[in-house]
């Protein structure tokens, strides 16, 4: 209000567009500094005369480091404020994308891959509630989604950076170095939107700030359904709740902590990192391809990743969370044991091409389903006063499966003597073992207020202590 002239000075509307672009940016840098090391840690391999083991440090080290960040995040999101953990974060992938790009060795490489994983860690539990908390309940799905959809460009762009750069020592600078510092930019971009963005008008009343909220939720909901009036007392009816921290993550959160993270384990125990770490070795060392035909084979797979994820994003408001996970997980499984199957019958020149389809129909049935809901969810399903450590939690949860994985594929695939039915069967098990989970514990959140569904946890947890 000015109050000399009477008049209502209003801020310009914030798109959901410009949420995207900005918002989940992290998703890109989150993806690209996960896909980009595939393509650059033979050549970091071969200029700092490394073994196998710290070359493959080197490549895990990162996952060390979001770990970290993700456990980190957390409590301190719920603390400081989104928007100032996400400027954080994006400084933190300036600092390590820079400091890789520029490493003289080992030791120096493992550092900035360390602080990059601390980004990424943080990224990943820190933009999924961001998203959520500032959607409307109708777009939220496909709002959350963008994340994904972030991750998995992010991933693309990688590979074709991988493409692009090799062999190029442009102005003197080896290939590698420009293909991790072409992460510069986004990161860049990160830092300009964290600066730009508002913040969580679910933070600002938790915060006794409601005047903010108001001003953010005013903003945001131009031209939707959702009354922002409605939502601040929704808002602050759970807000002024009695809050317990990690008691009360523990005791009435404590079926959306076992949903976070068994959401997460099985997104990861489905073998997807595997497959974008290490498919162009599997095509190597599998099916003897030449690098080139098997970077190339990457590169498509990626393709396929992102389309199926534009996909997810149309439908994503428009079809039950739970059916499209178990559609997923019934994809994946039979992909998955077919290529199993395949592997372990026939010769390996007759296998080839029918694996590279199976691969692309099992990357559909995950794009679709659980690599955009397990990072949908976990910023759902938590109440507001542990959103934060709620999310940080299941964050972490993938990264140490994500660990796992990645640590274990390539032991794994030479026990079968290279032939990828051995890993490929495990993961098909996996894929089924979802079913079961999300059948019995995920709940259906779609077109639900966040407030809403923290509303039918706490009651469900009521009904329980009073049977009790």
């Amino acid at each position: 209000m000015n109050e000399k002239e009477g008049t209502i000075v209003k801020k310009p509307r914030l798109s959901i567009a410009f949420i995207f672009i900005f918002g989940a940016l992290g998703g890109l840098l989150f993806g690209f500094d996960t896909g980009i090391i595939s393509g650059a840690s033979p050549l970091i391999e071969a200029n700092f005369h490394l073994n196998t083991e710290q070359t493959g440090f080197i490549t895990s080290s990162v996952l060390i480091g979001s770990a970290i960040g993700a456990l980190s995040i957390g409590s301190l999101s719920d603390r400081f404020g989104r928007k100032k953990l996400l400027i954080l974060a994006s400084i933190l992938f300036l600092v390590g994308s820079g400091l890789s790009a520029v490493a003289t060795g080992f030791v120096p490489m493992v550092i900035a891959r360390i602080i990059l994983g601390l980004a990424v860690g943080g990224a990943s539990a820190l933009t999924p509630a961001y998203l959520a908390e500032l959607a409307d309940k109708e777009h939220r799905g496909s709002l959350g989604t963008m994340f994904q959809l972030m991750i998995t460009l992010g991933i693309l762009l990688a590979y074709v950076s991988n493409l692009a750069f090799l062999g190029h020592n442009l102005l003197g600078v080896r290939d590698w170095r420009w293909m991790l510092g072409s992460a510069l930019i986004p990161a860049i971009l990160l830092f300009i939107g964290g600066i730009l963005l508002p913040e969580s008008p679910r933070y600002l009343v938790e915060k006794g700030k409601t005047k903010e909220a108001r001003e953010v939720l005013d903003r945001l909901r131009v031209g939707t359904n959702d009354d922002p009036e409605e939502e601040i007392k929704e808002i602050e009816s759970v807000s002024h709740q009695e809050k317990g921290g990690l008691k009360e993550l523990f005791t009435v959160a404590r079926p959306a902590l076992i949903v976070a993270i068994g959401l997460m384990l099985f997104q990861q125990l489905v073998g997807i990192n595997a497959v974008i770490y290490f498919l162009p070795q599997v095509f190597m060392k599998g099916f003897h391809f030449p690098a080139s035909g098997a970077i190339w084979i990457s590169v498509g797979i990626g393709i396929v990743n992102f389309i199926v994820t534009v996909l997810a994003y149309l439908i994503m408001d428009k079809v039950n969370r739970k059916t499209i996970l178990m559609f997923g997980s019934v994809v994946m499984g039979v992909s998955l044991g077919l290529l199993a199957i395949l592997n372990f019958t026939v010769s390996i020149s007759v296998a080839a091409i029918p694996t590279i389809i199976l691969i692309a129909v099992y990357i559909f049935g995950f794009a679709i389903s659980w690599g955009p809901i397990a990072w949908l969810m976990i910023g759902e399903i938590f109440p507001l006063s542990v959103r934060g450590i709620g999310t940080a939690i299941g964050s972490a949860a993938n990264w140490i499966a994500n660990f796992i994985v990645s640590q274990f594929f390539l032991t794994i695939l030479a026990l079968f003597h290279n032939n990828v039915g051995g890993p490929f069967a495990i993961f098909a098990v996996f894929a089924f073992l979802s079913l079961g989970f999300v059948y019995y514990f995920v709940p259906e959140t779609r077109n639900k207020s966040l407030e809403q569904i923290e509303g039918e946890l706490v009651s469900r947890y009521n009904d329980k202590q009073k049977k009790a």
